[in-house]
């Protein structure tokens, strides 16, 4: 019996319903329409911008260097045009299950234009073309500049059409009741991600009210999943923790999914690490999850600290006007210093003091006892909505994190990052338990996952979880992404008082 007829038994080896002999025949869930339409307009926003960049670069270039003749300019141009098209298509820019999610998308384009820089140095070397040098570090930023916005401009009416329930990926998750639950909460949550979870297996067939988990029907047991997958036209199955799921179980199930069009998605379920940190071995035939050590120091730290001490040099040149003017605005709006300064911990524990705009009158720290009762915070954070203490100009400060501003000089001396996790207090970091002080491990940033994922509107649970996700998993990629969103979180003034 061959292995795919095994496999159409039920992964726990009893008989399924599903017919063995047509077992291996495809039946792929429909493609939606916009899928192939997203996906055709980011390779086609890809081409157009490589070859309108290019050619645009070569007029200029042209136009200032008189070694780009006009055989040498076609040769360049088409040499470029290729190779950057090949290295994106050689590094997978384009696969569906990338479009959309996250830091992913990005950082795939972000190593396909690198891999475009080598092969063009390289080229450029072996034509033996004039100028040839000075076009690679010239065209392939010039493309960058142009291919990273707009793939943000793609995304946003797909994610727009997701808030919306439109342009979903229908998803069958199978597990025990909590990591099916926690699944689902996170789908509605992150529904920008693309996934709905319209179905549900579980070891017995049941949910906690019967036939439903959090409003979602329950149509089988996990011995049944390949079957319902097949007949329920699923696009992705989540297979969530569960003692049923043994590695024999999970290959018969991959198998018995083959040509179904589904794609399986497993959850470990034993840490929260993602990204550049999880890489996929054989050894000993096994296959093994390799989890390296998160990126605290290195070549990558050394790029993020330049980064850092730049972008806040021309961020400070960028908003001095604006910043003039809020420090005159602090100044008629109530009597008292324009900067609030004040000590928080960074990296490794080390105190450094934070300076800020003021946004309260200038005894707050002496009128915060008498609001303890009022605190809304979450966990060992204190927050109240309507702060007396808040002055109209401060109001609107801290609606847009205008107020943040002077952190830039904190970035520019060092003691703090662009990106990071959020800078505690040290009464905070006094009762930080063991697993909360690796938010430590990095240096405290003027935003991070919490400025973008809600502010103060998050419990402290989920903020430690976010900033201890940043640390986990921190890339390059990771920090422009979450620098991009936060103006849109910002100008939306959500979670901030």
């Amino acid at each position: 019996m061959s292995e795919q007829v095994r496999a159409a038994r039920d992964v726990d080896g009893t008989r399924s319903t599903l017919n063995p002999l047509t077992a291996h025949r495809p039946t792929h869930p429909p493609v939606a329409r916009w899928e192939s339409r997203y996906r055709y307009a980011v390779i086609t926003a890809d081409v157009l911008t490589v070859v309108l960049v290019v050619i645009a670069t070569g007029a200029v270039m042209s136009m200032r260097h008189a070694a780009f003749g006009p055989l040498s300019l076609v040769l360049l141009d088409v040499l470029t045009v290729v190779l950057v098209v090949a290295s994106l298509a050689i590094n997978r820019v384009w696969t569906p299950a990338v479009l959309g999610q996250g830091a992913e998308e990005f950082r795939r384009l972000g190593r396909g234009l690198f891999g475009a820089v080598v092969a063009l140095g390289l080229g450029a070397l072996a034509v033996d073309i004039p100028g040839a040098r000075l076009w690679v570090f010239v065209v392939v930023p010039a493309i960058a500049l142009v291919a990273f916005p707009m793939r943000y401009l793609l995304r946003r009416p797909l994610h727009r059409g997701r808030s919306e329930g439109r342009f979903l990926l229908s998803v069958l998750a199978a597990g025990n009741l909590e990591t099916v639950e926690d699944l689902i909460h996170r789908t509605r949550r992150l529904a920008h991600l693309g996934w709905r979870v319209d179905a549900v297996c579980t070891i017995d067939g049941r949910g906690r009210e019967g036939t439903v988990v959090e409003d979602v029907p329950v149509v089988g047991q996990l011995r049944e999943l390949a079957e319902h997958v097949r007949r329920g036209g699923y696009r992705i199955v989540a297979v969530t923790p569960d003692a049923y799921w043994t590695p024999r179980r999970l290959q018969q199930l991959a198998w018995a999914l083959e040509g179904s069009g589904a794609e399986m998605v497993v959850s470990p379920g034993l840490m929260e690490v993602a990204g550049p940190r999880l890489h996929m071995s054989a050894v000993l035939g096994m296959p093994l999850l390799r989890v390296s050590e998160p990126a605290l120091s290195g070549f990558r730290r050394l790029v993020k600290e330049a980064v850092d001490r730049v972008g806040a040099f021309l961020l400070l040149l960028l908003l001095a006007p604006l910043m003039f003017a809020v420090a005159a605005f602090v100044m008629i709006d109530s009597r008292g210093p324009v900067f609030y300064r004040q000590k928080r911990v960074g990296k490794g524990g080390a105190p450094f003091t934070i300076i800020k705009f003021r946004t309260m009158v200038t005894n707050a720290d002496a009128l915060r006892a008498r609001l303890a009762e009022a605190n809304e915070g979450h966990g060992l954070l204190f927050k109240v909505k309507k702060d007396p203490r808040i002055t109209k100009v401060g109001s609107f400060l801290r609606r847009y994190s205008i107020d943040e501003l002077p952190q830039l000089f904190n970035v520019l001396a060092g003691s703090m990052s662009l990106v990071g996790p959020r800078p505690p207090l040290p009464e905070e970091t006094a009762r930080y338990s063991s697993d909360v002080r690796r938010r430590l491990l990095v240096k405290p940033g003027l935003t991070g996952l919490w400025q973008v994922s809600g502010r103060s509107d998050l419990s402290w649970e989920e903020s430690v979880r976010l900033d201890l996700r940043y640390v986990e998993d921190w890339s390059l990629a990771l920090d422009l992404v979450i620098m991009w969103k936060t103006f849109r979180a910002v100008f939306g003034g959500q979670g901030a008082y």
